[in-house]
């Protein structure tokens, strides 16, 4: 019989969790992050670590032909080039359950006795990479997976972010392109945008993977032509023609953006989301922010910082 102290335990574990391509977090210990600072210029530290997912018993049986349990018990999509045909079982999975809830946590101000602290809130990309904004504007970018429960979970948070975020902020979603699986709804995510469509559906995306169960791929993942087909049936629910997304699918401009996004994930190791990258110096996810609430709180400290010592 569990004692209280262990359910708690076991509680705070389930929340701070994230959808992980591979489980890093050892190598990224083994680096050797710096020791944790105030959220002021900080000196350098190491990158940061990946955040991981612990499910419940009964997904990692559903999910077993893509994951992996290491010692930690933490689940991990195994880095291959292709997902098996079994990825169907992985999204009814995500599909069946929701980001573990947790009680809004208030961040603490930069000016706070216990700030954010560097090396344990977040960590710094040594060096620095370089951005896509304007002078002046600070660039935020979300890493995320459409079939991720906690992208999912995290995402009205993120919406209210953006509409109440200083001017000085230009927030982008970059969808991660692992594998043919994920590349498939990165492809539709830039459909979208190319179409002018993605603020009306973005959201409705999310529903039909998380609600209604439909992967919007096909049963195997490799198959890029079903995952098109299955992806042209949903959009035009929503009255987009088949030639009208058939055009936007394999436009220049979707390649050319799943070309930046490639290059975006390789660029700052992301192998866990969501993600925040904050003007190319900062990341953080829930796991190392503390909570959802915490997380979205820390960007825009970071985001104030770099907007006043930038």
């Amino acid at each position: 019989m569990r004692s209280p102290l262990l359910a708690l335990l076991l509680g705070a574990i389930l929340v701070l969790a994230a959808c992980a391509k591979q489980d890093t977090a050892d190598q990224h210990r083994a680096s050797g992050a710096a020791p944790a600072t105030a959220l002021t210029p900080p000196p350098q530290a190491a990158e940061g670590a990946a955040s991981t997912d612990q499910p419940k018993a009964a997904d990692r049986a559903a999910v077993a032909a893509l994951n992996r349990t290491n010692e930690e018990g933490t689940e991990t999509v195994e880095d291959t080039a292709g997902d098996s045909g079994s990825h169907n079982l992985l999204l009814a999975a995500v599909a069946s359950t929701v980001i573990a809830a947790t009680p809004a946590a208030t961040a603490q101000p930069l000016s706070a006795p216990t700030p954010w602290q560097e090396g344990v809130n977040y960590t710094r990309v040594v060096p620095a990479q370089p951005t896509s904004v304007p002078q002046g504007q600070v660039e935020v970018l979300e890493f995320f997976w459409y079939a991720c429960r906690h992208c999912y979970g995290i995402d009205p948070q993120v919406e209210t972010w953006k509409k109440t975020k200083p001017a000085y902020v230009t927030f982008s979603r970059v969808p991660v392109t692992w594998t043919e699986g994920h590349r498939s709804l990165a492809r539709l995510f830039y459909t979208l945008e190319n179409l002018g469509k993605l603020d009306r559906l973005h959201d409705e995306v999310f529903k039909e993977i998380h609600v209604n169960g439909d992967p919007l791929i096909g049963p195997d993942p490799n198959d890029t032509a079903e995952a098109e087909r299955v992806q042209a049936a949903f959009v035009k629910k929503f009255d987009i023609s088949e030639d009208a997304f058939a055009k936007a699918y394999h436009s220049f401009a979707v390649d050319t953006a799943l070309q930046r996004a490639d290059e975006l994930v390789q660029r700052y190791r992301i192998d866990a989301v969501p993600t925040f990258v904050v003007n190319g110096k900062y990341i953080a996810d829930v796991r190392t922010a503390g909570s959802p609430e915490r997380l979205i709180a820390l960007v825009g400290d970071l985001a104030a910082l770099e907007h006043k010592h930038p």
